[in-house]
């Protein structure tokens, strides 16, 4: 008997052992995976931006499943899709054919090349009578690149004038714009000047009438403007930038392909993802000069 009480320690200490070698192990495990997040706020409002155009078919097919994975998850009411071919984005088109979490409203982008349009506002109602303005630019008619009779388009200002309208009369507790193009341009040429010097206008206005936050593909590091306005980049497989409260708050070289975007009453928290569903970095944009509740 005295023989068999003997063991009971042993046993013991071997059960101890394996309990904390699974826990340090888990401990050791990255925690950062958008799957792995803690659990969604239910009230608050998701939705996932994503920067369109042709991929490889593997790997548009993986990113897809990532996307439906963090939708479903996550409840994520529509999809912004970044890109220059509008409706015609293949990516939209499988996504919302093939993937039952991601048949759900696409706002997608548009370069117009001669037709101008594709410019939209969309109005979404948050939780505690809040609402988010989502604001759709054709960058491409803005940029001035379509010439007619020796000037520029029309359509770019007629797209102007309505823009300005439309945050003239906005009343929405959050306004986020989204547009193909970055906000400032790299080149030197004399057409990039000029594009230069159209979206100055733009951050000008958007200043002027309080848009949060400006999401598009990266563009030119060296000479974004800051201030309240925040500019989010989603470039799809390169370099991921954000600009919050005139800090550039995230600019490496990491494999970024969707974002995640939680809306508040009081904040907007953006997730970067990877193309293995991993969190890299997080952005948050505070309300700010409105009432808190």
């Amino acid at each position: 008997m005295e023989k068999k009480r003997l063991w009971v320690p042993t046993i013991v200490a071997q059960v101890c052992l394996c309990f904390g070698l699974y826990l340090a192990f888990q401990l050791g495990q990255p925690q950062n995976s958008v799957n792995l997040h803690r659990r969604s706020e239910s009230r608050d409002l998701y939705f996932i931006s994503v920067r369109g155009g042709f991929r490889p078919l593997k790997q548009q097919t993986h990113l897809l499943k990532q996307m439906e994975k963090v939708a479903k998850k996550y409840n994520a009411k529509f999809v912004v899709d970044i890109s220059d071919l509008g409706k015609d984005d293949p990516l939209m088109q499988n996504g919302t054919l093939h993937f039952s979490s991601l048949k759900v409203p696409w706002y997608t982008t548009t370069v117009s090349g001669r037709y101008g349009g594709g410019y939209f506002r969309k109005q979404i109602r948050l939780p505690y009578e809040k609402t988010l303005d989502l604001i759709g630019v054709d960058t491409g008619s803005l940029e001035g690149k379509v010439l007619i009779s020796g000037s520029s388009s029309e359509f770019g200002f007629n797209q102007l004038h309505w823009l300005t309208r439309t945050l003239e009369a906005t009343s929405s507790d959050w306004c986020m714009v989204v547009g193909f193009h970055p906000l400032a341009k790299c080149e030197d040429s004399e057409e990039g000047i000029e594009a230069k010097q159209v979206f100055e206008s733009l951050h000008h206005s958007f200043m002027k009438y309080e848009v949060n936050a400006y999401i598009s593909g990266r563009g030119c590091t060296s000479d974004v403007q800051q201030g309240t306005l925040s500019y989010i980049g989603n470039p799809g497989s390169t370099n991921a930038l954000a600009f919050v409260n005139e800090t550039s708050i995230f600019s490496r070289e990491l494999e970024v392909e969707f974002l995640l975007h939680r809306v508040s009453s009081l904040e907007i928290v953006t997730y970067f993802a990877s193309l293995s569903g991993e969190v890299v970095h997080k952005a948050v944009l505070h309300q700010k000069g409105k009432a808190v509740m």
